[in-house]
């Protein structure tokens, strides 16, 4: 079993590619799973292709999430995402900066797409992921253990769904 998982995100400050990273390394503690972390500006757009999940991550601002990433969604990304599973996270400068609104805005925009979303919620208990990870800026010590946990969530979810 081989399977691929793709982050993609849009950052500015560096904080939400570090967020990606930490996602990335907790995917990657699933047997079986090659995960890569790439920025909007100079996707892998063969191995998104190949993925069995994408996660996209954003910055949050003015309380939603990036035009950038927006405009990746709706122009930028020339790859068929129906069928795959999707999920999404977000960095904000501070407390109560939007993430929840950017993360479900972001949301929408993947079910639009056919994608099957997942958050793993509460099903795995605390600490939780309601709609995606979000971190304050790149994260303290619990909210970067809760970013890899999320990614390790979701790689599994990847395995349960579509190899078993």
């Amino acid at each position: 079993m081989h399977i691929k998982l793709s982050i993609v995100y849009h950052s500015v400050t560096g904080n939400t590619k570090k967020v990606a990273e930490l996602i990335a390394q907790g995917a990657e503690k699933i047997e079986g799973v090659e995960t890569r972390a790439m920025s909007i500006e100079s996707p892998d757009v063969s191995f998104i292709k190949e993925s069995s999940c994408v996660i996209f991550g954003t910055p949050t601002y003015m309380g939603n999430f990036s035009w950038q990433i927006k405009a990746f969604l709706d122009k930028g990304l020339k790859v068929k995402l129906a069928g795959k599973l999707g999920a999404v996270f977000a960095t904000e400068k501070y407390l109560g900066g939007g993430a929840d609104f950017a993360l479900m805005t972001m949301i929408g925009h993947l079910l639009v797409k056919g994608m099957l979303v997942y958050s793993a919620g509460v099903s795995h208990g605390d600490p939780y992921t309601h709609f995606g990870a979000v971190c304050i800026q790149d994260g303290d010590e619990k909210q970067q253990e809760r970013a890899g946990l999320f990614g390790e969530r979701i790689a599994k979810k990847v395995v349960d769904i579509y190899y078993k």
